[in-house]
């Protein structure tokens, strides 16, 4: 195949512009295999160079290399100067002060360190932390120190090969409900627009000091803001196994857990540790099949009673219980999760205000709310929406990302979640029950709320275009046999019962109370279904009946995964 010469020709310009030697030798050696006909070459460059990186759900996120499609020192300095630009010049602010952090993935401290250098240039008042951290400290930083913006070099829970870094807004570039929480339209159009408006990088100013280094101050005090939380007069008995998936979160978890009276805590060993390589999993993913399989093991050997599993940069956390209607260990689902700690927190330690969940996330949480006689939020897909329902108290996803202290971290928190889990599961012990009967008990009082996923992922992002078009013009009149009486155009915006700001995706309501959110994923090449049923049960009703009543769930989900499928093509 011939190469295209223009295409060869802005690789060869970056190169020239890039400050970093390992990739602009990765970048020559790439342009001279794509010249050469190499076919492979070729199309890696294509995708390179084609677009850039923007702003998506959770910031900027992708594969590192060279190119403007990639993460590298190049496309992190465009966007340390964009940022340092929009808050001294489109928000007018003298010395706008910054906090730095990164996690332990690989380039993470090069990132951070040269987004603190610019942005020193460019007359902020940078603040950095002195080595990798869980993200949740950053978010807590920017509030608690006052800062008017903050940066995290992360990919949260992305393969080996990716990094990305999420931006926080705060003091006086945000307003008091947006302070310490992700970056949201308009302010991202801005900083896109001033990215955009920065010329070569290698004339990017660059600062050789300047900035602070933050020692263990702001870790000290976030770990007595959220070890506050635990009420002093709950049990303490509980057997955990925690797991940092290889990323930043064991230390923190373990100094939050043990001062907060959980002191039969194991780690796992071998992925205690920070290991950009992620070495004892595929996918370092607490949700994906097989990634807490060494916890599980851990957790048979001591007979523990909670497994408690952070992702890499500890922003999440998920829970694996011994299921007893299963006779075996599983993960609770991050609705199932983001029920209970609603439920948790509203009934031990008296929380009123908005309990507010994503679109895509359990119903059941509006309830808990409405079982307690406080205020229910749904918001797009995020937690840059969920944090900012008004007057919220509490908020999930169900991608396992929970807000247990709204005024501490404006942000989902897998570390305070974590002392969460630990205090309701040693208050289920204590009363002779397991977080299952937990749930159960709420079936018995409010149905039984069943949620499922189907994931299409795609090699040519097209195909997401082509099913959402598809599911828009010709949707089912039916799923799993009960007729669809509500179908949604997210699109169009307030429109029908979620009264949303526009939005890519389609939202169907059967009859029999199914729903059903379709939407393009916005951290992966995937089209992602959200299902839920709902079976009644009734208050009195034995193990038999929930059994029946769960099966019946399951039913329900498998047969409306089918009709999806066939719909979307993919059956």
């Amino acid at each position: 195949m011939n190469p295209d010469q223009d295409l060869l020709t802005r690789a060869k310009a970056w190169g020239e512009d890039d400050p970093d030697p390992m990739t602009r030798a990765a970048l020559t050696s790439l342009v001279d295999q794509a010249a050469s006909g190499d076919e492979a070459a070729q199309a890696e460059l294509a995708d390179a160079f084609t677009g850039t990186l923007q702003f998506g759900t959770a910031g900027l996120r992708g594969r590192m290399g060279p190119g403007p499609n990639r993460m590298n020192l190049a496309v992190v300095s465009r966007a340390a100067r964009g940022l340092a630009d929009h808050l001294t010049g489109d928000l007018g602010l003298d010395r706008p002060q910054v906090v730095i952090g990164h996690d332990a993935r690989h380039n993470s401290r090069a990132f951070a360190e040269r987004s603190a250098a610019i942005m020193t240039a460019a007359g902020c008042r940078v603040q950095l932390f002195d080595t990798h951290q869980p993200t949740p400290l950053a978010a807590f930083a920017v509030r608690h120190l006052e800062a008017d913006a903050g940066v995290v070099v992360t990919a949260s829970h992305n393969p080996p090969a990716d990094n990305g870094q999420q931006g926080y807004l705060g003091g006086r570039a945000a307003a008091p409900e947006g302070r310490g929480v992700q970056i949201v339209p308009p302010s991202d159009a801005h900083i896109a627009a001033r990215i955009a408006a920065v010329g070569p990088v290698l004339g990017i100013e660059v600062a050789e000091s300047g900035w602070e280094i933050l020692g263990d101050r702001v870790e000290e005090h976030y770990l007595e803001a959220i070890c506050a939380l635990p009420d002093p007069g709950s049990p303490r008995e509980v057997r955990i196994v925690h797991t940092a998936m290889h990323g930043v979160g064991t230390r923190i978890a373990l100094a939050a857990l043990h001062r907060a009276g959980f002191t039969d805590v194991h780690s796992v060993a071998k992925q205690a540790d920070p290991d950009p390589d992620f070495p004892t999993v595929s996918f370092p993913n607490p949700e994906e099949p097989g990634a807490i399989d060494l916890a599980l093991e851990l957790a048979a050997t001591v007979e523990a009673d909670v497994v408690i599993a952070n992702d890499p940069d500890a922003d999440r956390c998920a829970a694996a219980v011994l299921d007893p209607h299963l006779g075996r260990w599983r993960m609770l689902t991050g609705d199932e999760l983001g029920v209970l700690l609603g439920e948790h927190l509203v009934r031990r330690h008296g929380y009123r205000g908005t309990l507010a969940r994503s679109l895509v996330s359990s119903r059941w949480l509006d309830r808990v709310a409405q079982d307690a006689g406080t205020e229910a939020a749904t918001t797009l897909t995020g937690f840059k929406w969920i944090s900012r329902a008004p007057g919220i108290a509490f908020g999930y996803e169900e991608a396992i990302g929970y807000c247990v202290l709204p005024d501490v971290v404006r942000d989902k928190d897998g570390l305070s979640a974590a002392l969460m889990v630990a205090e309701m599961a040693a208050e289920a012990k204590a009363e002779g029950t397991t977080l299952v009967g937990r749930l159960d008990a709420l079936a018995r009082r409010d149905g039984l709320y069943a949620t499922s996923q189907l994931s299409v992922r795609v090699e040519d992002l097209a195909l997401i275009g082509t099913m959402m078009r598809t599911i828009r013009t010709s949707p089912p009149g039916e799923l799993a046999g009960s007729p669809v009486v509500e179908n949604q155009d997210l699109s169009q915006g307030s429109v029908g019962t979620t009264g949303l700001p526009p939005t890519d995706g389609i939202l169907l309501l059967c009859e029999d109370d199914t729903r059903v959110v379709v939407r393009p994923s916005g951290t992966e090449p995937k089209l992602k279904c959200y299902l839920e049923v709902v079976e009644p049960v009734a208050a009195e009703a034995d193990e038999a009946a929930l059994g029946q009543a769960r099966r019946r769930a399951a039913e329900r989900l498998t047969r409306v995964t089918e009709d999806l499928r066939q719909v979307l093509g993919q059956s």
